[in-house]
């Protein structure tokens, strides 16, 4: 018998101490032991280690409607959390590491409700509808030298049109170096089964996992007290809100896009690193070629992001004081593109 269990579940749905949460259980618990961790988060698109935001999401219509990005220590592709949706995190030694154990603990906690779910693909599980085969749930995976954690979502009641707002961005002229996630057609549990909720599909997923170590052990609660008491929990999570850790791990890419205005036709070439812009080249047919090489010369080595290119752009009307509408016209549509 493995008396070694142990249970946390989450009251916050603050993503960011959620995720600081993880990092913490991850780092500081004994390795001979195995650990679940339940846990939701408000509207947030949560994108893998090594992930492009501006590829995967649409960023500008996340700030807008007030939607959270965040970046998670583990791999794999972008995903989109709100209530109706459930995350699990499985944590053990890296010897005792074992996907096909942990899964089936979450199909034996949905047979209970009725559901026959299954494991297919690389990291997914499903279940058979109507219309054919649909997503349920997705994983990601982190090992480092003697520990291991597999942690994924479980689609309860989530909002699948959001899921595919946010998910879904509009065609850009990217190319990419980083890694794209693998689009999935998705279903809510509900469908299958419309008592299925948070609180009883965490209850039987305890249960399960309890049953397959043969122990028990308490719920631990967590909330923003743990902050207080816990300084790692605290530091991690200002490091997993910081724009460098959630922009700046962002691989290279270049980013090109083209439009006309009234007063001359503009192609953007950006290529950016880090979160950083390194280079601009742009075109134009513009009369005034000044203010172009100003463009160029006020957006190279800045962050990659809305705010920093219109407050830089907006700074040139002192210089240029008879181009205040050429300015405006790119400063709004380049602010807005980028996103």
């Amino acid at each position: 018998m493995n008396k070694n269990i142990k249970i946390f579940v989450a009251e916050q749905f603050d993503p960011w101490f959620n995720l600081a949460t993880e990092n913490w259980i991850f780092n500081d618990m004994e390795t001979d032991s195995h650990v679940l961790f339940l846990w939701r988060n408000s509207e947030t698109v949560v994108i893998g280690r090594l992930q492009n935001p501006w590829t995967e999401c649409l960023t500008h219509k996340m700030e807008e409607d007030g939607v959270h990005l965040t970046r998670r220590q583990s791999g794999g592709g972008a995903v989109f959390h709100d209530l109706g949706n459930t995350n699990f995190t499985f944590m053990s030694s890296k010897e005792s590491y074992d996907k096909s154990r942990n899964n089936k603990i979450i199909t034996n906690a949905l047979k209970r409700f009725q559901i026959e779910a299954y494991p297919n693909g690389r990291n997914d599980i499903e279940i058979k509808t109507e219309e054919g085969p649909r997503k349920i749930s997705g994983s990601a995976f982190k090992l480092n030298k003697d520990r291991s954690f597999h942690h994924g979502t479980l689609l309860i009641n989530t909002d699948l049109n959001k899921l595919a707002t946010y998910l879904n961005p509009d065609k850009k002229k990217l190319e990419a170096k980083g890694i794209k996630s693998t689009r999935a057609r998705v279903a809510n549990l509900v469908e299958a089964n419309p008592d299925i909720t948070h609180e009883s599909l965490c209850e039987a997923i305890i249960e399960e996992f309890c049953k397959e170590y043969e122990s028990k052990a308490e719920v631990e609660i967590l909330n923003y007290d743990f902050l207080k008491t816990v300084p790692k929990v605290k530091e991690y999570y200002e490091q997993l809100k910081d724009w460098d850790w959630v922009y700046g791990k962002t691989p290279k890419f270049n980013h090109k896009f083209e439009t006309r205005f009234q007063w001359g036709g503009v192609e953007v070439h950006l290529n950016s690193n880090k979160g950083m812009i390194e280079e601009v080249t742009i075109f134009s047919d513009s009369l005034f070629p000044p203010l172009i090489e100003s463009f160029m010369e006020s957006l190279k080595d800045i962050p990659y992001r809305s705010a920093s290119v219109k407050t830089q752009l907006d700074s040139l009307k002192d210089k240029f004081t008879d181009h205040h509408q050429e300015i405006e016209d790119f400063s709004d549509w380049i602010s807005t593109v980028i996103s």
